[in-house]
């Protein structure tokens, strides 16, 4: 039996603007016996996401199931690309996107419905076999059913994490910096993610393995930016800034699930 193989469709990002989120989230495809596609990003990226499969000779017609890392907007709106493929999501993440709290600005009111109009929505948790070696990790904090896979390849097992753990610098300093749901529960998942070892491939970065406490990238940044440069008046390019401190949403114990 051969080992399922980790392509990614779209790199994730942490490119950002004092004006707004761009919300750049990684795509992957996970091919073994079935073809499985973890996220699948803004409507932003649609064109691009269709691209990038069509460079493989795939169309979104070819995606046998779609894994839902957690219903924030940056990562559910092209869930209906891949409408004939069932979706797999977690019971508590369903839940809340019916009624997310009015803080929580990464799940619009309307999030839950776009769950509720897929035909087939399956319901997943911890350990649920997707197919031979690729299998369900609960990773909850950031939101209340963030999951991920674990998968075994030819190169060794990896972790494909979504915001469970947004970047490598994530990894580095042991806390989310965005937490909708959980704060203990949250820096434990990426606790969890870490201490495995294995490769890592986060939700706005590229995929990386801690080496002595620092980050081992895997592959190279790509990005071209148009109409912008620094020769635009008002532009500013700035290095990333030192990392602040855990943002915890407002009224996040007022949460529950029932």
């Amino acid at each position: 039996m051969s080992l399922p193989k980790v392509h990614i469709l779209m790199d994730g990002s942490g490119v950002g603007t004092d004006v707004g989120v761009i919300g750049f989230c990684a795509v992957l495809l996970i091919e073994g016996e079935k073809r499985v596609l973890f996220d699948s990003a803004h409507v932003g990226r649609r064109v691009y996401l269709q691209a990038q499969l069509e460079a493989r000779g795939l169309s979104p017609a070819d995606i046998d199931l779609q894994v839902l890392s957690h219903a924030h907007w940056d990562h559910i709106q092209n869930v209906d690309l891949f409408d004939h493929a069932p979706l797999l999501v977690h019971a508590d993440e369903r839940r809340y996107a019916r009624n997310p709290h009015k803080n929580d600005w990464a799940t619009p009111k309307w999030t839950g419905a776009v769950l509720d109009m897929m035909d087939q929505v399956i319901e997943v948790s911890e350990g649920y076999e997707i197919m031979p070696g690729c299998r369900v990790v609960d990773l909850p904090g950031h939101s209340p059913g963030s999951i991920g896979l674990e998968v075994d390849t030819d190169e060794g097992t990896c972790l494909i994490v979504g915001d469970a753990l947004h970047n490598a610098g994530v990894a580095v300093r042991g806390y989310s910096p965005l937490v909708f749901w959980d704060a203990k529960q949250a820096d434990a998942s990426i606790k969890r993610c870490v201490d495995t070892g294995h490769l890592i491939y986060p939700g706005h970065d590229r995929p990386f393995r801690i080496v002595d406490g620092q980050p081992d990238y895997i592959g190279e940044f790509h990005m071209t930016l148009s109409n912008v440069g620094p020769n635009v008046p008002g532009t500013k390019f700035v290095e990333a800034p030192a990392a602040g401190p855990q943002w915890v949403m407002p009224g996040i114990e007022e949460q529950t699930l029932d």
